[in-house]
């Protein structure tokens, strides 16, 4: 049987740029040879589906680079009971994995079109347990934030500094990630709540990621 060209790249990005940075676990590689990434990248920019590189969906927004998303996903640790929040559906394609691992995930989006867009493609890819909402996701209380408890939140982007009251709608055992920072260096989040009080907080890798909007940045210091 011949191999088509997008079965080749979609091999290539998980051999030459997702094992080598340290993503082994084998439901994770199935769920990104299962998920079509190329149905969820934008028309113009689809022949860099499988590129080690971030991807413009306009609005400001940008998908993240395959390799960053399958370790987010890895260090999450999702078992098939999880509820998820995302916040930031971008291009939805992130949620189709997410919901390849966990029972349900809410997926918020603050601009109309990118979510309109991703509910349709999630739909056209077959993922019936991912709800695609319009909301801002960086203000307590709007789109389904208050909804928690949930097992897992994901930051799909980079934040100045993880809200407080985003940390409080975690269940206990509940792990949360983002990437955290500024410019030049980033570094990867994950948050575990360990009781009502306890929450152990680790930062295992570096990177950097765009910016989720709505997000407070921390107040620059001047001399």
């Amino acid at each position: 049987m011949q191999i088509s060209d997008t079965q080749t790249a979609r091999f290539n990005m998980i051999e030459q740029q997702i094992r080598p940075w340290n993503v082994l676990d084998s439901d994770i590689l199935e769920a990104l040879s299962l998920v079509r990434r190329e149905n969820f990248v934008p028309e113009q920019h689809r022949a860099l589906a499988f590129a080690d590189t971030e991807l413009p969906l306009g609005h400001g927004q940008f998908m993240l680079a395959p390799r960053l998303e399958a370790r987010l996903l890895q260090d999450l640790h999702i078992e098939p009971t999880d509820t998820v929040l995302e916040i930031g559906t971008g291009s939805g394609y992130m949620a189709a994995l997410l919901g390849h691992r966990a029972h349900h995930v809410l997926s918020l989006e603050s601009v109309p079109e990118l979510a309109d867009a991703a509910h349709h493609k999630l739909r056209d890819a077959g993922v019936r347990n991912v709800e695609v909402r319009i909301a801002n996701g960086a203000v307590e209380g709007e789109g389904g934030t208050e909804g928690g408890p949930f097992d897992v939140i994901l930051l799909s982007g980079s934040v100045a500094q993880v809200p407080q009251w985003l940390l409080s709608q975690l269940r206990v055992g509940g792990r949360l990630a983002a990437i955290v920072g500024d410019l030049p260096m980033m570094r990867t989040t994950i948050v575990r709540r360990n009781s009502a009080s306890d929450f152990l907080t680790t930062q295992p890798w570096d990177t950097v990621a765009p910016r989720l909007q709505g997000f407070a940045e921390l107040p620059q210091f001047r001399f």
